[in-house]
Parts: C-alpha cells; sequence; structure tokens
C-alpha cells in the first residue's frame, strides 16, 4: 500500500483551561481511564501511560454489549508542554477477536496554549481504508465529547 492510498484525520477542540490541565487529562493514566474511548464503552483492564515512551494497550468495553474492543501500540514520542505546547505520539492498532493485531497507524495529541485557554489537535495518520478512516472518526469525535465533558467543556 502507497502512503497516497493511506488517508488521515485531525480534530481540533478549544478548552477554558490551563494547557498543563488539559496535558495531564491525555497523558496521566488516572485521568486518561476517566474519559478515554467513545460514548457508550467503559475501560476494562489498560495501561494507559502517556507520560513515557513505550508499549500501551486499552481494552474497551461496551457498556449495553459487553463487547470488548482492543487497541495497542507504542508511545513514541512525550514532549510535555513546556513553552506553551507539547505533543504525544504513539501506534495505534486495534485486535481482532483471536487478539491479532491489525493495520498500525498514528496518533498525535498537540497541546496550545491559546488567549481563552488551551487547544487539543489530534491527529491520526495512516488509516488503510475510507471506512476505517469514517469509523476512527466517529470513535474519536465520541472520544472528544467524553474528554469534554471530564474537563467540564
Amino acid at each position: 500500500m502507497k502512503d497516497s492510498d493511506l488517508h488521515d484525520l485531525e480534530f481540533t477542540r478549544d478548552y477554558a483551561v490551563t494547557v498543563e490541565r488539559l496535558w495531564q487529562a491525555i497523558t496521566r493514566p488516572d485521568q486518561l481511564a476517566q474519559w478515554f474511548g467513545p460514548e457508550g464503552t467503559r475501560i476494562g483492564t489498560c495501561d494507559l501511560n502517556f507520560t513515557r515512551t513505550g508499549p500501551w494497550f486499552c481494552i474497551m468495553i461496551g457498556r449495553e454489549s459487553g463487547r470488548e474492543f482492543k487497541a495497542s501500540g507504542q508511545v513514541t514520542s512525550v514532549r510535555p508542554p513546556e513553552g506553551g505546547a507539547g505533543s504525544v505520539g504513539l501506534t495505534w492498532a486495534w485486535h481482532d477477536d483471536t487478539d491479532t493485531r491489525g493495520s498500525e497507524s498514528h496518533v498525535t495529541f498537540t497541546v496550545e496554549r491559546t488567549d481563552s485557554g488551551a487547544r487539543l489537535i489530534l491527529v491520526h495518520r495512516g488509516l488503510p481504508t475510507v471506512e476505517s478512516a469514517q469509523d476512527h472518526s466517529r470513535g474519536w469525535l465520541s472520544t472528544i465529547n467524553s474528554l469534554d465533558a471530564f474537563l467540564g467543556a
């Protein structure tokens, strides 16, 4: 598959919180566990620590169906928001019912200081199909709604 066949998503959201508060929400395991995942899911077993490089995984459970959804990858970069901007980069892949990882893509969470608070820019690159990009778009928009509620936005 050529890079030109891959699909990218980008979402931007402004919050009336400090950049440090937003950074904690997207990197600290205790805070990620409170909002990470689309609405209608809850966090099961997870190693969600985006404060350091290394492996991560998360099992999200459908509240009504009880179905488990597992994603995993590597945190590839962590740049704390010194000077008003920071970012976390990670690889991302869903697992199938046999726990086999699917195609890998890359996610970046960037936080920036704004005049009225902080901005989150979420980029998901390298999705293999239009259908995958559409599914991830719905999932990230729902996940951002969960972050909104967590931050009181």
